[in-house]
């Protein structure tokens, strides 16, 4: 059994070479982890991708694995990728100790030892960037979360609220998707699955969609904070450190006593779109020799 399994999803081209570069810093930079297991989920309806893309990710040990997921699904936001988190855990059951899920956007940069979760603990997660549809700890529970709560079976009195990373309002648990690290055999993130797929074409959750976008592209995220605060303990759940899921491309804006002083001092970090702008490394200081891989990798992954 591993020790720790790396996963994300892909749907597109240009989506799985953004796993393969994830892939790469994992092989080049991530110590005793370089040569853990990188599962790729990808649906089942996913045309065949590039052969010299598929070379290179078997190359690099990357494992295509299927899950099945409907075209209606694949259309509302990050559905397909529920969906792909809870068929990973269920795979990785019985072959790991623990699952890191990733946003295939991200970059492993150092060994990601923080990830290594307490014997007690079950969940490790980056609590989000900003409030946006999240729930003040100051204000009474809003009818959104209200529902949340009721369906996944939430005991408000049991909740402890969090700082959000870059506009540090206090909330009540909200995590951030874009890293996850779990226990597969607590069921985690199939329980997530199932609940976004129970609740998320409901009428009552329409309602809010039409109210503002922000709902629909966030509601995966809010039954996430649901599920997990309805089936762990406090005491089950860890803060990974501000270094792990460093949102790269909100570099300017995080808080100057958290601000990374050089891209080689994060452990993990999400760019979001930032690799598609031509001045991408201006963002922060990179030194060599990992500035000049990074763009070496960008260059032959058609990123620049």
């Amino acid at each position: 059994m591993s020790e720790l399994v790396f996963a994300t999803t892909a749907g597109t081209t240009g989506a799985a070479r953004e796993a393969l570069l994830l892939a790469r810093t994992v092989r080049a930079f991530a110590g005793r982890f370089a040569n853990a297991p990188i599962w790729l989920m990808v649906p089942e309806h996913i045309e065949r991708l590039p052969t010299a893309l598929r070379l290179e990710l078997d190359k690099n040990k990357v494992h295509l694995l299927a899950f099945k997921v409907s075209k209606e699904e694949m259309d509302f936001p990050f559905a397909g990728k529920t969906i792909a988190a809870g068929t990973a855990e269920a795979l990785a059951q019985d072959r790991a100790s623990l699952l890191a899920w990733m946003d295939r956007d991200s970059l492993v940069l150092q060994e990601p030892t923080p990830l290594l979760l307490a014997d007690k603990e079950m969940f490790g997660y980056r609590p989000v960037d900003h409030t946006l549809i999240g729930s003040p700890a100051s204000q009474p529970l809003d009818s959104f979360w209200s529902l949340i709560y009721n369906y996944c079976g939430v005991d408000p009195q049991q909740v402890t609220p969090m700082i959000a990373s870059v506009d540090e309002q206090t909330i009540r648990p909200y995590f951030n998707a874009g890293l996850l690290v779990v226990r597969p055999e607590r069921k985690l993130l199939q329980s997530w699955s199932e609940d976004f797929r129970r609740l998320y074409t409901l009428p009552v959750f329409s309602a809010f969609y039409k109210r503002d976008i922000l709902y629909r592209l966030f509601i995966h995220q809010a039954v996430l904070s649901g599920t997990i605060l309805a089936q762990t303990k406090n005491e089950e759940r860890h803060e990974l450190p501000y270094l792990v899921n460093y949102p790269l491309h909100m570099h300017a804006s995080y808080p100057a006593p958290r601000r990374a002083a050089r891209l080689n001092d994060v452990i993990t970090c999400r760019y979001d779109t930032l690799a598609a702008e031509a001045h991408w490394e201006q963002t922060i200081a990179i030194d060599d020799p990992l500035r000049s891989w990074l763009q070496e990798q960008r260059r032959s992954l058609d990123m620049n």
